[in-house]
């Protein structure tokens, strides 16, 4: 199994701030104090005008946090064909991905083996913060009006949203449009499967027979037991975090 906690997000402590002085009767005429911060205390110390060496360092950061955000979700070459919506301001994508076979994880107490099994197409809707995951009845690339089937997986709820518990999927502010849908594949496909919720039934009939029949005998994905949602693409293009 891989390790998909590599890629924590570093701490910052503050040490320094600014303070903006501008006249009552004129908001165009002013000037910057700058202080520093007691690392012991955290109290501001050491008020002074602030220098030009302090003006390089904050225009160097703020510089380089500008250009993190253009490149998060940026193409390497062409858009990929599995690319169906990209909003890169609001950091979202959709994709969808073939029929294929991957090793999944269960718990325990589940009594499905860890195992490869033959899985259906898949639609991906994510950001930083949330995925949602549909499946698909065809092989084919979606349209705008292609009716979704719930992700016949555990861990997944009533609007498609799918619970991490707690892996982390290590997405960078620098994340390529390629790496960010690469990371919460292999994210979701490492995680271990553990639990039905929000009285959602993912499949027809029994989801631990399921799994335990394509994991053993190794045959093709039934489609016969996907369950329709009443979701299509042009639906999730309005989807956040706050429908999860």
């Amino acid at each position: 199994m891989n390790n998909i906690t590599a890629n924590y997000g570093k701490s910052y402590l503050p040490t320094q701030g600014l303070l903006v002085y501008r006249q009552a009767s004129n908001s165009h005429h002013g000037h910057v104090q700058a202080f520093d911060v007691d690392p012991v205390s955290g109290h501001p110390i050491n008020f002074h005008p602030l220098t030009e060496q302090e003006s390089k360092q904050l225009a160097k950061i703020l510089t380089v946090e500008k250009e993190k955000k253009k490149g998060f979700l940026r193409l390497n070459g062409l858009l990929p064909e599995n690319v169906l919506y990209l909003d890169a301001d609001q950091g979202r994508v959709m994709w969808y991905t073939p029929p294929q076979q991957r090793h999944l994880y269960f718990i325990e107490s589940l009594t499905i083996p860890n195992g490869i099994a033959s899985l259906p197409a898949l639609v991906w809707l994510a950001s930083k913060n949330y995925l949602f995951l549909f499946a698909l009845l065809s092989a084919e690339k979606p349209t705008i009006d292609t009716p979704l089937y719930y992700a016949p997986f555990f861990n997944t709820n009533k609007q498609g949203g799918v619970c991490m518990g707690t892996v982390s999927v290590g997405i960078r502010q620098s994340s390529t449009l390629n790496e960010f849908m690469a990371a919460w594949e292999e994210s979701f496909f490492n995680s271990y499967f553990s639990h039905l919720f929000d009285e959602h039934q993912p499949v027809q009939g029994n989801i631990i027979q399921l799994w335990q029949r394509l994991i053993d005998q190794h045959t093709d994905f039934p489609l016969d037991v996907l369950v329709t949602s009443p979701f299509t693409l042009k639906l999730l293009t309005g989807y956040t975090d706050e429908n999860n």
